[in-house]
């Protein structure tokens, strides 16, 4: 498999993740009602969401579901294990919103990190109800995303 050069463009694949849950109900909730997730394929022990354009699946595995370590980022303990997206600034703002509206306790409180710097970026981070954290970010230049 190639990879492309930075200097071309080339279209964004989505990607798949898998994840444990303690409850099928729960996921629903959180990423179905809560992020807007529509939901696609399911069974009694998964369930796939539409997460912003990539296919997310939760497996239920009661075992498996927690915080684990968190390594210093900018002033801020950040969860070691997270996934998230990088939206628009809008919509990261639309969300921030929602989120703080339907009471979400943020591990991170919705900011900006790095101000000033070549990574300036707003980010936010939060559990669902099993203890995956998630990172929602957004950058005024999105062009930056990886800029050194």
């Amino acid at each position: 498999m190639s990879q492309a050069s930075s200097a071309q463009p080339r279209a964004l694949q989505p990607f798949h993740l898998a994840f444990p849950v303690a409850s099928l109900d729960n996921a629903r909730a959180f990423y179905g009602d809560l992020l807007g997730c529509p939901e696609g394929r399911s069974s009694p022990e998964w369930v796939d969401f539409d997460f912003f354009g990539h296919q997310l699946v939760a497996h239920l595995a009661p075992d498996e579901t927690g915080r684990a370590g968190v390594n210093a980022v900018d002033g801020d303990d950040v969860p070691v294990r997270h996934f998230g997206v990088v939206l628009t600034m809008d919509d990261w703002n639309a969300l921030a919103a929602k989120l703080k509206t339907a009471g979400t306790a943020f591990i991170i409180e919705p900011h900006i990190r790095f101000k000033g710097e070549v990574g300036e970026q707003a980010t936010m981070f939060f559990l669902d109800p099993c203890g995956n954290a998630l990172e929602f970010k957004a950058f005024k230049d999105i062009s930056r995303l990886f800029a050194k």
